[in-house]
């Protein structure tokens, strides 16, 4: 499973970090700032955010969901799942172990 989400810059890492210690992803990926601009409670909105891609096992998914939701800054974070259609043995086992 990947799951995406973007978070301000100056929180990427915190929030990578915790998802990791915690065993919710097995790897997330803090890609460099990027400028999103978004239409956000009627108004166009810009930010520099960074997008986050979290590795982590079906079994997680529901337990990572709810905690991008408690620790994000935003009301109302990006939460995408894009399920792989397949992967190497080697590293479907090793995002199982380090996500159990």
């Amino acid at each position: 499973m990947i799951v995406l989400t973007t978070v301000p810059a100056n929180a990427a890492d915190e929030l990578a970090s915790r998802l990791v210690d915690e065993r919710l992803a097995a790897c997330v990926n803090v890609q460099a700032p990027m400028t999103s601009t978004y239409r956000w409670k009627g108004r166009v909105e810009r930010e520099e955010e960074c997008q986050l891609v979290a590795k982590t096992s079906a079994s997680r998914l529901p337990d990572l969901e709810r905690r991008i939701h408690e620790l994000h800054p935003y009301e109302l974070p990006e939460f995408i799942v894009i399920r792989a259609a397949a992967t190497s043995a080697g590293y479907g086992a090793w995002v199982s172990e380090a996500t159990g």
